[in-house]
Formats: structure tokens, C-alpha cells, sequence
């Protein structure tokens, strides 16, 4: 089994972005944990911006095909929490800087 470095995911998912705002799910901070087993197998716990967001299984569907296509990666779980709850100090100081916030 390949082992899977973190930054590989983390990349992953930073292609993946929030239609309606532009910014990919890392940035935006709805990342909330990653896991990795021994076996490659990959558990991601992540929020939404809102519970009533319309684009939940447009992002849930893209990280899993993202990840699921990457080298060495077992099983893909996604858990969608609610908390914490989002808010906008969870947006990167990066993602900050390109929108001048």
C-alpha cells in the first residue's frame, strides 16, 4: 500500500471549490479533520457554510471523486458535522488576503 501523505490530500481538496463563493473547501475552512489508516483508508470530516447550503452534494460528491482518484487512497468517508459551526473567522488568512477581508 502506497502511503498517503497528507499534503497530497490537502492539495486534493483545495481543487475542490464552493460554487457559490469561489474559494476552494480548505480555504473557506469547512475542512475539520483528516484521517488517514494504515490500510490508506481515508475519513473526512467536514462542515457547510450554512445546513440549508443548495450546493452540499456538489462539494460532497466532488471530494469524493478527488480522493478517491488519488494514488494509494483505500476507502473514502465523508462525515458532514455541524459542529463547530461555521462561521467566516474559519476562512484562511490566504483566501482573506485575495478577497481583501
Amino acid at each position: 500500500m502506497v502511503k498517503i501523505a497528507m499534503e497530497r490530500i490537502v492539495n486534493a481538496l483545495k481543487g475542490c471549490a464552493d460554487p457559490e463563493i469561489g474559494l476552494n473547501i480548505v480555504d473557506l475552512g469547512l475542512i475539520q479533520g483528516i484521517n488517514v489508516d494504515e490500510n490508506g483508508n481515508v475519513k473526512v470530516k467536514l462542515t457547510m457554510t450554512s445546513p440549508m447550503c443548495p450546493v452540499t452534494s456538489v462539494i460532497l460528491a466532488d471530494v469524493q471523486l478527488r480522493l478517491e482518484h488519488l494514488e494509494g487512497i483505500g476507502d473514502v468517508d465523508i462525515d458532514l458535522v455541524w459542529d463547530p459551526a461555521w462561521s467566516p473567522e474559519m476562512i484562511s488568512d490566504e483566501a482573506r488576503m485575495s478577497m481583501n477581508i
